[in-house]
């Protein structure tokens, strides 16, 4: 899908801001439109979290040293991991455009040059609100439940989306370091054992202790506390600071990454093809 060229209006904030929201919009149709385009990958995208979900809970055994239901602990782990994860779908599609030239194409027609950032990461966030969706459901259907109703359910929910958030502009910006979907291939095998490095699948007490203190200061780690505590589910707690503060570091975590990662990528952004 092509992207709309946008003629320059006259002057004003509330102009500018105008032909930014309409040129975003266009890019987040032009992603959006992928969707239809590429059904297998999209689905492919949903799948593997959910089988991931099932395998650990049916095969392999997760929630180990869990005082509780396994199940009731292991979901709401793998739904923060499925949004950390999501850097990878990120990249590749950054990395795709980046060698096809589309990115260059667009930086040279008349539009805001940040619209194909917002398109990219208003594409990835719905995306990641459709995988939640599913995950939730697989869960559900798996024997996992929330207690604490729909207003912690809700806080929950939004935690796990500012986690995908913050990895978002991680992928962008390693997407254009990167420069090729071949080098995500090596990103993959750095994001996995952080993943794993978590209390996603067992507790920080089951692990040796230095490992365990580890796990407990990991990202993915307190969204996943912080989650399980919305929920009502069981956590495993250890009575550290960081799992007596989850809630506070799953919002602090991605708010420093954000920091850090936003402004990176939109300076290497502005530098492409210079």
């Amino acid at each position: 899908m092509s992207a709309t060229t946008t003629v320059p209006g006259p002057d004003g904030a509330a102009s500018r801001l105008g032909w930014a929201l309409a040129d975003s919009w266009t890019m987040t149709r032009r992603e959006l439109a992928h969707w239809a385009r590429q059904p297998v990958a999209v689905l492919v995208n949903l799948v593997f979290p959910v089988m991931l979900l099932l395998m650990f809970t049916y095969l392999v055994g997760g929630g180990r040293g869990v005082s509780g239901d396994p199940t009731e602990y292991l979901v709401p782990g793998m739904l923060a991991l499925t949004m950390a994860f999501g850097l990878e779908a990120t990249m590749l599609a950054v990395t795709q455009d980046l060698g096809k030239g589309v990115i260059d194409r667009f930086r040279s027609m008349p539009m805001v040059p940040g619209a194909v950032l917002v398109g990219r990461s208003a594409a990835d966030m719905l995306q990641s609100v459709v995988s939640l969706a599913v995950m939730t459901g697989v869960g559900y259907a798996v024997g996992w439940r929330w207690h604490n109703g729909a207003a912690a359910a809700l806080g929950a929910v939004g935690l796990l989306l500012l986690l995908r958030f913050a990895m978002l502009w991680v992928g962008i910006h390693l997407a254009m370091v990167a420069g090729r979907p071949e080098m995500v291939t090596a990103v993959q095998i750095l994001v996995w054992p952080v993943g794993f490095l978590s209390n996603v699948f067992a507790t920080p007490a089951s692990m040796p202790g230095w490992l365990g203190a580890v796990v407990e200061w990991n990202p993915m780690s307190a969204t996943a506390t912080a989650v399980r505590e919305l929920f009502g589910n069981p956590g495993g707690a250890t009575g550290s600071w960081a799992a007596e503060h989850a809630e506070l570091l799953a919002v602090l975590w991605p708010v420093a990454i954000i920091a850090v990662f936003f402004p990176l990528a939109v300076r290497k952004f502005a530098r492409l093809s210079r």
